[in-house]
């Protein structure tokens, strides 16, 4: 038999072929991406090590946005006019019963998409959505294609010039309607454009549009009376506010990932949880303070994050719908002031919350398992917008 296994490895050998444990490692890599308040760069950290990659220069100071694939970073630079993407280095392969992952250097890509005004970023399965808000224009374009440096754009444009979002769905593109007597204002509804460029059926209403995301297979935006909600159908449906709730309304929302459902603000000092397909389909939790950054756990599918202006960070069990867990991290940071000033960003990476302190040059790290505060990571200038990516697979 020891003969036998022998003759068979030499061919495998011979053959070029080899069972996948043999040569296959597991390996994990997190990268934190993470912009200044007040200087023009974007810092590339290695979260293993906590030590920087590299550093990269920009135009402006910029808003940092991963697409889904955490393959790249898009810095949006409102004041300059300009859009810079980074490829993160992290990518990964999906083989089935395992995936692969391919470590390589940051970079910053030769393509940027320029226009006035650059606002919204959305990434809806690799098709990738930039609104401007001085055009009253959306740019899309596939993610694919500006890795490879062969971005083709496809516009679709408003009425007006005006603060608007637009997501790519397959064939169709959802964009804002302006409001034309006072297009300074928020959208009033979302129209439903073809590859033709023509409208599909009627603008559907939505006053006080901001603010969107995704959860699995649904989207939502925010409005004045509650979420237009759809799963890319055709149908968009308005989700109302409770009537239990208080008045208020969200205009900030972030999906949950491996569990269905969006933790959006509601006034300053508290957030609902919405869960479109529940007949309870708002939980609002009340906060100890006003509300400064929230995020969900990609990793941990059950909990999201909320720093208040107390200087801590909340644990929601949003299972439960309430706070499970509070921890001091920095010093007070008021909401009192304009809504640009610096104030802490979470992000999740792997086993790491990080949170950023502008006004100490510091990241807090929090052991996300077990929501202890660790070691610091000092940072030069005013680290501010937090984008983290990464993950486990293989390598060959």
């Amino acid at each position: 038999m020891k003969r036998l296994l022998a003759t068979t490895s030499a061919l495998a050998v011979l053959l070029g072929v080899a069972a996948a444990p043999a040569l296959a490692e597991e390996k994990t890599a997190w990268r934190l991406f993470v912009s200044d308040h007040a200087a023009p760069v974007v810092h590339a950290l290695d979260m293993e090590t906590g030590q920087t990659i590299e550093t990269f220069s920009v135009k402006t100071p910029a808003r940092l946005y991963s697409t889904d694939s955490g393959r790249s970073i898009f810095a949006v630079q409102g004041t300059s006019d300009v859009v810079s993407v980074l490829s993160s280095g992290i990518s990964f392969g999906d083989h089935g019963d395992h995936g692969d992952i391919k470590v390589e250097a940051p970079r910053l890509l030769d393509v940027s998409f320029e226009g006035k005004k650059p606002s919204h970023f959305v990434d809806h399965n690799g098709d990738i959505a930039l609104f401007f808000d001085g055009e009253g224009k959306a740019r899309i374009t596939r993610e694919a294609d500006i890795l490879e440096g062969k971005p083709a754009i496809r516009e679709v444009a408003t009425d007006a010039p005006h603060h608007g979002v637009a997501v790519a769905l397959g064939d169709d593109v959802l964009i804002s309607e302006p409001n034309k007597d006072k297009p300074d204002e928020l959208p009033v509804g979302i129209r439903v454009v073809d590859r033709t460029g023509a409208t599909v059926g009627d603008v559907h209403s939505c006053p006080d549009l901001h603010g969107e995301a995704s959860s699995g297979n649904l989207l939502a935006i925010a409005c004045a009376e509650g979420l237009l909600v759809t799963s890319g159908d055709g149908k968009i449906e308005l989700l109302p506010y409770d009537k239990a709730l208080p008045e208020g309304k969200s205009t900030t929302l972030v999906g949950g990932r491996g569990l269905q459902y969006f933790l959006g603000n509601y006034g300053p000092s508290a957030v609902v949880l919405i869960d479109p397909k529940s007949e309870e389909a708002f939980r609002l939790i009340d906060l100890p303070t006003r509300r400064v950054h929230f995020t969900v756990d990609p990793v941990r599918a059950k909990f999201a994050y909320i720093f208040t202006e107390d200087g801590q960070l909340h644990r929601i069990d949003v299972v439960a719908g309430k706070i499970d867990g509070s921890l001091k991290l920095t010093e007070p940071y008021s909401m009192d002031g304009h809504w640009s000033d610096p104030r802490p960003r979470i992000a999740v990476a792997g086993n790491r919350i990080v949170v950023s302190d502008p006004l100490k040059s510091a990241l807090h790290v929090v052991d996300a398992e077990s929501f202890t505060k660790g070691d610091d990571i000092p940072l030069e200038g005013k680290p501010f917008n937090l984008v983290a990516v990464g993950g486990s697979g293989e390598t060959h």
